[in-house]
């Protein structure tokens, strides 16, 4: 997918991107295949498999209206070099962004990737999501918690729901149908009193499939969730 083709299906969406938009989408690329040399940041390099792995990949959530340019609070989790946080972002300046990540050295560059970008509204931090999630400051904090290839949904939820305000939602993207997924996390998003409103299945436009999975918070989550930071991973609930 060459620039062109990302600026044209955005259109088939309604979205028309100003020329800074579109500059903030090439000089993304850059900083990422600048920094991919020093901190491994992606294995997709190539500027039009950018264009849609990453970029047209990212926005999915807004593609498929489930977000609007409003000022809601949208934490990432997980999101490496900003996806997909970032490019919602950049298509949707009104959003108020938080990522969450365990390395320092992908903190420091969406810092600068941040500053390169003109964005405003945007907040980093390095650490673990469990540690986080049982932060006052952060806890029960968000509209929006989305998380890209992250973990399967039945450790997911412990390490985002628990961020989000009731009625808030979840947004998980994945490589492929969620089905095995849903079933496998019942029991952990009974316990964390959420429930699955929605899972989307689509393709990129090159043919690859993709599912968008909505769950939303329906109680506060019990103080317990997230446990210390290993044990969503190793023991699921």
């Amino acid at each position: 997918m060459t620039p062109e083709e990302f600026y044209q299906a955005l259109t088939q969406h309604g979205i028309q991107l100003s020329d800074q938009q579109k500059d903030q989408f090439q000089t993304y690329f850059e900083r990422l295949i600048e920094w991919n040399d020093k901190i491994n940041l992606t294995a997709i390099t190539e500027k039009n498999e950018v264009y849609l792995k990453h970029f047209y990949d990212s926005i999915a959530p807004i593609l498929q209206g489930k977000i609007a340019n409003q000022p809601l609070k949208l934490l990432d989790i997980g999101a490496g070099a900003g996806f997909p946080s970032l490019p919602m972002k950049i298509i949707f300046p009104q959003l108020n962004v938080t990522i969450i990540d365990s390395l320092n050295k992908r903190i420091n560059f969406l810092n600068l990737l941040a500053e390169d970008l003109s964005l405003t509204g945007v907040h980093f931090y390095h650490g673990r999501a469990e540690d986080f999630g049982q932060d006052k400051t952060f806890r029960g904090q968000f509209d929006l918690v989305t998380a890209r290839a992250v973990a399967r949904l039945q450790v997911l939820a412990e390490l985002t729901i628990p961020f989000l305000k009731i009625g808030g939602q979840l947004m998980a993207l994945k490589a492929s149908s969620a089905e095995e997924e849903l079933l496998e996390a019942k029991n952990a998003l009974n316990l964390l009193f959420a429930q699955v409103s929605d899972s989307l299945d689509y393709q990129l436009p090159n043919g690859d499939p993709r599912n968008l999975t909505t769950v939303i918070k329906k109680k506060e989550t019990p103080n317990k969730y997230p446990r210390k930071a290993g044990l969503p991973n190793k023991k699921p609930l």
